[in-house]
Parts: C-alpha cells; structure tokens; sequence
C-alpha cells in the first residue's frame, strides 16, 4: 500500500511538474547576481533583465547577493527551488576558478545546469608609460632582463586579472612580483602613479587611460581585434596565441530545473542579448554579448577550467 501511495504521488508530481512548465513563466523571475548594486556585472544584469521582462512578459527580479568571490550568491542559487524562477548569472570564478583555487566551496557546478554565455569582457595587457617598450616583445625582453624587479597589480588574489597575469608570465617565461588589491579601482590607480608597472584589466577600464597616453595597451588577449581598441594587436599577432583570457559571465539555473524551461530560458536570453538595444548599450561599455546555445556554452566551460587548472597547477595558486 505504501509503495501504491509513493508511485501515485510521483505521477501526480510529474503531472503537476509538466503542468507548470507549460505555464512558465507565471510569477517574477529572480536573477541572482554575486556582486554588489552599480558594478559591471550588476548592469549586465539589469540591462539584460529589462529586456527579459519584455521577452517573458514577467518581472526580472535583479537579487544582488555580493561576497566571497561569488560563492554567497551560488550557493543561493544551488539550493534554490529547480523551477524556473531562479536564475544566476555566474562569472569565470563561481563556474571554473573558485573550485580550483579554494579547498572548500559551499556548491558543486553539478548544482547547475547551463543555459547559456551570455557575455564576454575582453581583458588587455598594459604597462605604465615610464617603461621605456612600445611593444610585448620588447616588454618581455626587459622583464626576462629584470626577473623579480617588476610588479604587477590585481584586484585580489585569484581574479581574472591575476591569473590573467600568471598565464601571460608563463607563456612569456618571465618571473614579476604580484600585489593584491581590495578592488580594480585602487590597483589602477597605483599603476597611473607607477607604483605597479603592468598588468591585465577589463577593457571597459583602461580605455580612458590608454586614449590619454596615462596608460600603454600592448596587446588584447582575444582572437580578434577589440573595436574600442582598434589598434593594438591580438595575442596570437604578438605570438601568444594560447594568452586569450575573457572575463566572461554565463547563466545557470538548479540542476533539476526541467529541460523544457531550460530552452525556454535559452532561447529568451539569447533573443535579449543579441537585441540591438541590450548589444549597444553593453558594447558602449566595451561588453561583448554574446546569448549562445547551451552545448556551446559546455564546450565554452570545458576550454576554460582546463585552462585555469593548468594555470592553478603550474603556479601553485591557492587562496585556502
């Protein structure tokens, strides 16, 4: 009698289930966003989720939940309701580097299931205009001439920028000094006063330094040429082609979320980032949207942990 009750509360589950997913969506949609109101990824969110709202004709509920590289927000998320109604916008640390770099982390990436990369950041290599090199392999001559001597800055320990750094000074074969900052803001700021002598940064950033000659770009670390930055070369045209680094942010919902919804989520967030309004206004920030499928978003997150675990291991990075 008992195993009769569990298998008829399965199929009414089931039914149930089905029936919401054809209803979706019904209600609100969270997107959770692991960084505070007013930075770069709280605006792709609110941008994005403007025109979500148009798409789904529900409400995107823009839920900033900032702290721990990230983590606070993810953890959220993983143990949330799989339903559709709470989505995430993660980043490069919650999807590949925090569960490289940290011992311990309060979500497994088994909690999510992808739907789609939804932006990309493209980062650039710069150093003060005081060095006296005007391109990467005249800089990574005076590096390898100075080993130890030069600094470079970072907003924090196992953050793109520095291990955007670590995977440059191994493909280079030059050896610098890393200073972690609390933030981009003060980082750069002590690079325009010279106190570091290069480093990586989100494009968005440097270009008002870079056009006022405060700052030298030498390379952007993408496949092709950033159109903020049209004259500085790529990383495989300085002979770095394996430096290609994006501070990337993709969306992810609850594992058990049903497949159904799943697409349903793809197709609309693909439809709202690949619209002209939400394109313009993100790439006047030098923010490169991109809405793909979700098997290419697989493919995506497989180049890039493999990418950050060789970076990981051969550094010997851990922030536990």
């Amino acid at each position: 009698m008992q195993i009769k009750q569990i298998l008829m509360i399965a199929v009414a589950s089931a039914f149930a289930t089905a029936a919401a997913a054809q209803n979706y969506p019904a209600k609100p949609i969270r997107l959770v966003v692991g960084f505070p109101a007013g930075g770069p990824a709280d605006i792709i969110a609110r941008t994005t989720g403007q025109k979500l709202s148009e798409l789904l004709g529900q409400q995107v509920v823009i839920d900033n939940r900032g702290g721990a590289s990230g983590m606070i927000a993810a953890e959220n998320v993983a143990k949330s309701a799989p339903d559709g109604y709470t989505t995430h916008l993660a980043g490069v640390g919650v999807m590949t580097t925090n569960p490289v770099l940290y011992k311990k982390v309060p979500y497994a990436l088994s909690d999510f299931a992808l739907v789609t990369l939804a932006v990309k950041v493209p980062e650039a290599l710069v150093v003060h205009p005081a060095l006296p090199v005007k391109t990467t392999r005249e800089f990574i001559a005076l590096a390898k001439a100075r080993p130890g001597e030069l600094n470079y800055g970072s907003a924090g320990s196992g953050g793109v920028p520095h291990l955007a750094a670590e995977l440059f000074n191994t493909a280079a074969g030059i050896k610098a000094n890393h200073i972690p900052y609390k933030g981009a803001a003060p980082a750069v700021a002590d690079m325009l006063g010279g106190h570091t002598q290069y480093g990586f940064w989100d494009t968005p950033i440097l270009v008002p330094y870079v056009g006022s000659a405060k700052l030298r770009a030498l390379f952007i670390a993408t496949a092709n040429r950033w159109q903020g930055l049209p004259s500085v070369p790529t990383s495989a045209e300085v002979g770095l082609p394996a430096v290609i680094i994006d501070n990337w942010y993709c969306i992810v919902v609850p594992a058990a979320t049903p497949k159904n919804i799943i697409a349903q989520l793809q197709g609309a967030f693909a439809k709202a980032l690949q619209s002209p309004e939400v394109r313009d206004r993100l790439g006047a920030q030098g923010v490169v949207t991109v809405g793909s499928t979700t098997e290419e978003m697989v493919t995506h997150l497989k180049v890039e942990t493999e990418k950050w675990v060789r970076v990981a291991k051969a550094t010997g990075i851990s922030l536990d």
